[in-house]
C-alpha cells in the first residue's frame, strides 16, 4: 500500500527502556506477556519459498525460535473457526464444540457495539482454554484478543469475558457478550479512520517486479478481474473500508491496534503474565482471491514479515525481549485453484457443489413433513438439526440419509462418504478417519461426512476461490514457531499437532490445565 499509509498505521510511540542482559545460567523468568499470533491461511511452505527475502519478524522467528516444520491440525474441517478454537484450548473440535465455520460464533443475543452486523459470542465453545488456566494461577491476569474476523478474535480465549475486538465496516468493535460500550482508547483509535482514508490508494509491489517469479496475469484469479498489480481501492470511502480487509495494510492496522491495547489496558506491567492474542486475517482473503501461488500472496507475506518486525520491535522496547514469549502458527492451509492443479497434472481436481442434491431432498421432505430446511450441508458435513421431528412425521431418516450418500458418491470430485456414526468402528490407522473422529462429536447432529479427491475443493456460492477445509495435509499443514524465554531454539522435524500448543505453553508457565487435553507438551522446546 501507499508508504504514508503504512507509516500512519505502524508508527507507534514506545514507552519502556531496553532490557538488561540476563546473567548466564539463570533460569528464565516467567514472561510478562505471552503473544500468540495466528496468521490466517499461512502455509508453511511460504516461509521456505520466500526465505531469502524475509527481513523482519518472520525472519527473526525462523532464525531464533523453535521451528516445527511438520506441524498439522489434526481435525477434518480445516477452517477458521475450528482452527482458532483448537490452538489455545489443546482440544479437537469434537471436544470444543466448534465444528462449523459459519455457525462458530454467530449469536443474535450478543449484538455488536456501535455498528451494524452479525452478533457474536463464544456461546458454542465448550470447556476451557489457556487463558482460563493462566487466570486461575494469576487472578490479576488480563487478556486482549484482536482480529480482522469475529471468530479469529473470540475463539482463542474461549469463553473468557476479556478485551476482545474485531473489524467491522472500517472500525474495531466487540459484542455485548463482552461490553456495552467501547472504551475510550478504542474510540480514539477508530477515530483515525485509517480504512476510510485509504480510499483511492493502491497496493503496489514492495520489491522490484523482477524479484517476483510468479506470473501476474492469471485470469482465474480474483474472479477474472483486477488480477494485475497495482490494485486500487475504491474512491468511495465506505466501499474502501470493506475492501481494506483484503489488502496487506489491514494486518498493519490490526497490529497497531494490538499495540495500542497493550498500553491502554495496560498489559504486562502489573507483575503478572498477561495474554495478547492476535489473529491476522489478510493472508486468508488474499489467498482465497488470488491463490497460494500468486504474486499477490508473495507480496503479502513479505509485507507481513516487515509489519511483524516493527511490531516485535515495539514489544521488545516496551517489555524487554527476555520478557516476551511468542508463538506463531496458522488456523489452516489452502489448496490451489483446481485450474492450476489440473495444469500440474491433477486431472481430477474440480470444484464440488452438492447444493442441488440437498435442495431436491429438502423439497421432497417438504411434501411429507411440511416446509423447512430439514437437511443442511456445510464443509463436507450433512446435518439434520431436527431429526426427531422428521421421525415423528413418519420419515425413515436412515433411508433418506442413505439415498443422499449414494447421490453424493456419484458426484465428480467426491472421494468417499462416511456415516458419522460409523467412524468409531472404522480403521483407526486411516488419517482421514482419524481427522473426522477428531472433528465430529456423537451429539453434533452430523449424519454424513464427505471427503473430496486430492486437489478438489468445495465451491462456495458459485464464486471461483482457492479453498481449504479438507482432511488433507495440504490444508492441515501449518507453521509452528515458539520464541522467547525458556524455549530451546532449533529446527524440529517431528510431526506435531496444533493441540500441542496450549499444553506446551502451560508447561512453560507452570500452569495446570483445567481438564484433560488432546495435546501434549512439546518437550523438545522445554528447558
Amino acid at each position: 500500500m501507499i508508504s504514508s499509509l503504512v507509516a500512519l498505521v505502524v508508527l507507534i510511540r514506545s514507552t519502556a527502556a531496553a532490557p538488561a542482559v540476563e546473567p548466564a545460567n539463570v533460569p528464565a523468568p516467567k514472561p510478562r506477556l505471552v503473544v500468540v499470533i495466528t496468521v490466517d491461511q499461512l502455509r508453511p511452505d511460504y516461509l521456505d519459498r520466500y526465505r531469502a527475502q524475509l527481513r523482519g519478524g518472520l525472519a527473526t522467528l525462523l532464525k531464533q525460535g523453535a521451528v516445527f516444520t511438520e506441524a498439522y491440525h489434526d481435525h477434518a474441517i480445516t477452517e477458521t473457526a475450528p482452527g482458532h478454537a483448537t490452538i489455545l484450548s489443546g482440544r479437537w473440535p469434537a471436544h470444543t464444540g466448534i465444528i462449523r465455520n459459519l455457525a462458530g460464533v454467530g449469536d443474535s443475543t450478543a449484538p455488536l457495539v456501535g455498528v451494524r452486523g452479525l452478533g457474536a459470542s463464544p456461546a458454542r465453545f465448550r470447556g476451557t482454554a489457556f487463558f482460563d488456566w493462566l487466570k486461575a494461577a494469576e487472578p490479576a491476569a488480563r487478556a486482549l484478543s484482536v482480529s480482522g474476523k469475529d471468530r479469529g478474535a473470540i475463539l482463542p480465549i474461549g469463553r473468557a469475558k476479556e478485551q476482545v475486538y474485531w473489524y467491522v465496516a472500517g472500525v474495531f468493535t466487540t459484542s455485548r457478550y463482552y461490553a456495552d460500550t467501547l472504551p475510550m482508547w478504542v474510540r480514539v483509535f477508530n477515530g483515525q479512520r485509517v480504512p476510510f482514508r485509504a480510499a483511492g490508494t493502491q497496493w503496489s509491489l514492495l520489491l522490484p517486479e523482477r524479484d517476483y517469479p510468479e506470473p501476474d496475469s492469471v485470469p482465474y484469479e480474483h474472479e477474472g478481474r483486477d488480477f494485475v498489480f497495482p490494485h486500487r481501492l475504491p474512491d468511495d470511502s465506505g466501499l474502501a473500508s470493506h475492501v481494506f480487509l483484503a489488502t496487506p495494510t489491514m494486518d498493519s492496522l490490526t497490529l497497531a491496534f494490538a499495540l495500542e491495547g497493550t498500553r491502554a489496558l495496560p498489559l504486562g506491567v502489573r507483575g503478572t503474565t498477561d495474554l495478547l492474542a492476535v489473529s491476522l486475517s489478510t493472508t486468508d482473503y488474499i489467498g482465497h482471491a488470488y491463490g497460494p501461488d500468486s504474486r499477490e500472496i508473495h507480496d503479502q507475506v513479505l509485507r507481513l514479515d516487515r509489519y511483524l518486525g516493527r511490531f516485535f520491535e515495539q514489544l521488545f522496547v516496551r517489555y524487554g525481549s527476555g520478557n516476551v514469549l511468542i508463538v506463531l502458527t496458522s488456523d489452516h492451509g489452502v489448496t490451489p485453484f483446481p485450474e492450476r492443479s489440473r495444469a500440474l497434472g491433477w486431472k481430477g481436481a474440480v470444484r464440488v457443489m452438492p447444493d442441488s442434491i440437498i435442495q431436491s431432498v429438502n423439497a421432497a421432505l417438504d411434501q411429507r413433513a411440511g416446509g423447512g430446511d430439514w437437511l443442511a450441508f456445510e464443509s463436507g458435513m450433512l446435518l439434520i438439526p431436527d431429526r426427531a421431528r422428521l421421525v415423528a412425521q413418519g420419515v425413515n431418516v436412515d433411508s433418506v440419509v442413505g439415498d443422499v450418500a449414494t447421490r453424493l458418491r456419484a458426484v465428480a470430485g467426491v472421494r468417499r462418504v462416511d456415516r458419522a456414526a460409523d467412524l468409531a468402528a472404522a480403521d483407526s490407522t486411516d488419517p482421514v478417519v482419524r481427522r473426522w473422529r477428531h472433528q465430529v462429536a456423537p451429539d453434533a447432529g452430523v449424519e454424513l461426512v464427505v471427503t473430496l479427491t486430492p486437489y478438489s475443493t468445495w465451491e462456495v456460492a458459485n464464486v471461483p476461490l482457492a479453498m481449504h477445509g479438507q482432511p488433507t495435509d495440504l490444508d492441515a499443514h501449518v507453521p509452528l514457531i515458539f520464541w522467547g524465554p525458556g524455549v530451546r531454539r532449533g529446527v524440529y522435524g517431528t510431526r506435531v499437532r496444533t493441540v500441542d500448543i496450549a499444553p506446551t505453553l502451560a508447561r512453560l508457565l507452570g500452569l495446570t490445565p483445567a481438564e484433560p487435553l488432546d495435546g501434549h507438551p512439546l518437550t523438545e522446546v522445554l528447558p
